[in-house]
This record gives structure tokens, sequence and C-alpha cells, in this order.
């Protein structure tokens, strides 16, 4: 699984990735974890709002940092509250 926390480094962008992080390790999930903080990379996603959250290329969440619990539902289950 390729993750991707977009976020031009506001502290809501950081505490996503911490947390994104936490529980890819926490569940030994098969993940790559990358932070986009380049606004034109950004852009490519359609996404006005950040912090925002891509797996395998599709934005799944933006605009606000979920709780770890549906954080962790999102990542483990694929289910997205888009």
């Amino acid at each position: 699984m390729n993750i991707q926390v977009l976020g031009t480094g506001c502290p809501k962008c950081k505490t996503l990735e911490k947390a994104v992080r936490e529980i890819v390790a926490e569940s030994k999930l098969d993940a790559t974890v990358t932070k986009v903080d380049d606004i034109m990379e950004i852009l490519k996603f359609n996404v006005m709002t950040t912090p925002a959250l891509v797996i395998d290329g599709k934005v799944v969440l933006k605009g606000r940092v979920p709780s770890m619990d549906e954080l962790k539902q999102i990542l483990t289950t694929k289910i997205y509250f888009l």
C-alpha cells in the first residue's frame, strides 16, 4: 500500500503524518508512507484543503485530522469517509 500525507507543514499536517506512521507501525501494515509538501504536487490531487490522505493514488480524506480509531479503520480496512 502506498500512503501519502499531503500538507505544507502546518500542525494538523504534522499530526496526521505522525498518526499515520504510528498506525502503520503498530498494525504492521505493508505500506510506504511519504509526506508530500510541494504545493504543486498537492494540487495535482485536486486538494484545496490540507491535510489530506492519499492511499494508492486515491484521496480518502481531506481538510481534517481524523480520530485515531477512524484513521486505523481507514488504513486497515480501506473504508473511506470522504
